[in-house]
């Protein structure tokens, strides 16, 4: 029987450089947002839960048919609509929006597998991974739906885009000859430009709400893809690049931070740890 595990829902406070565990959760749990009215959104089994940090405790949002929703979703920078992955009803993973307080999906992204992971701060146009023949790719669509474009070429794999709040950069993480760091790139494709250069597996890139930072996770070397259940670090780098620091050491990986989960006021960030009950 496969042990079952713990999973920690915490808060990163930037100035005080301390760890505050909001919920402690029998299962798991994923990949948190912050929501502008103050409370988390995580992702479970399938299905999508809000966090109140007053009286924490997962609260279902009613995702309609959307019942394998995975741990690419998020919030539009009005805070009044959700997106999310979900592969009920395709073969693979297809993009949605709802509205934030629940309700029916609308279909987004015509070709399948595309997962969610960037939203303008002009609220028109989302990001994402699409596998599209046989390398995954960063592309953008408008919110409203229609045709997708292709923003990056010659990666082995891509993933985990993120606008920053100006709008003018998509950071990402990208692979080469078998090695992922961090890049950058305009909207339109142009200015492509590497960010990190070192040994460790640079993951889940996440400009913070004010301009001024880099939230990212750092693998051990020699790590394939971006599994769970391993020693990893949580770092910060300015966002015009330059030398990174640790925050915090955890064990996680997958679904600790592979959508935004900045606080709108970029004091403190949310993220998943887990452990072996």
């Amino acid at each position: 029987m496969k042990p079952t595990l713990r999973s920690q829902l915490c808060i990163y406070r930037m100035q005080a450089n301390e760890v505050e565990v909001v919920l402690d959760h029998h299962g798991h749990i994923e990949a948190p947002n912050w929501h502008p009215d103050g409370y988390l959104i995580v992702n479970g089994g399938g299905l999508l839960y809000r966090v109140t940090l007053d009286s924490p405790r997962l609260i279902p949002i009613d995702t309609g048919h959307a019942t394998a929703c995975n741990n690419d979703h998020g919030i539009s920078p009005d805070g009044k609509t959700l997106v999310i992955s979900d592969q009920s009803q395709t073969e693979g993973s297809c993009i949605y929006t709802l509205p934030v307080t629940g309700g029916w999906p609308r279909r987004i992204s015509k070709e399948t597998p595309s997962y969610w992971h960037g939203w303008s701060p002009d609220g028109e146009t989302l990001a994402y991974v699409a596998k599209r023949g046989a390398v995954f790719g960063l592309y953008t669509c408008p919110v409203a739906g229609g045709e997708e474009t292709c923003v990056t070429v010659g990666f082995d794999h891509v993933d985990a885009p993120d606008y920053t709040p100006d709008g003018e950069w998509i950071w990402f993480n990208g692979e080469r000859d078998g090695q992922v760091n961090l890049w950058r790139v305009r909207p339109d494709g142009t200015d492509l430009t590497q960010m990190t250069d070192d040994d460790e597996v640079n993951w889940f890139p996440h400009p913070s709400p004010d301009g001024q930072y880099i939230l990212y996770l750092a693998y051990p070397p020699g790590t394939r893809g971006h599994p769970g259940e391993l020693d990893v670090s949580l770092r910060i780098m300015h966002s015009k690049g330059g030398a990174s620091h640790e925050v915090t050491r955890l064990w996680g990986g997958q679904g600790t931070i592979n959508v935004p989960c900045w606080s709108p006021d970029a004091t403190a960030f949310a993220f998943m740890r887990y452990q072996r009950a």
